[in-house]
């Protein structure tokens, strides 16, 4: 356990699903246009992923910043690891890089 606990909960979320997206609203209602694309790669890929919508809960969605270093959301994490957000996400997918991570994980997913 850290001394901080929001990222106690968070390093729990990232640790306990292979594929976590953290982002702005659900899949099925993304709530900005970046959580949006990157629900769609991971859809389009037939992924399963867990979402955490952050606008359900303000420590999280500060928190998540700060344990990742990274400023914006959304944020995807495989196997505990952060990968990126929205447009490092897009670019992997679209050069096939996405697939290769998910292949090197044992992560299934349908090939385009």
């Amino acid at each position: 356990m850290s001394d901080n606990p929001v990222f106690d909960r968070i390093k729990d979320e990232v640790s306990g699903t292979d594929v976590v997206l953290f982002m702005k609203g659900n899949p099925m209602f993304p709530q900005c246009g970046f959580s949006a694309a990157v629900v769609g790669a991971l859809t389009t890929m037939q992924v399963k992923f867990k979402s955490v919508d952050v606008l359900q809960d303000p420590e999280i969605r500060e928190g998540i910043k700060a344990y990742s270093s990274w400023p914006t959301i959304p944020q995807l994490y495989v196997k505990g690891e952060f990968v990126g957000g929205c447009d490092i996400i897009k670019e992997m997918y679209e050069a096939g890089e996405l697939q290769k991570l998910f292949d090197d994980n044992s992560i299934a997913y349908e090939a385009a």
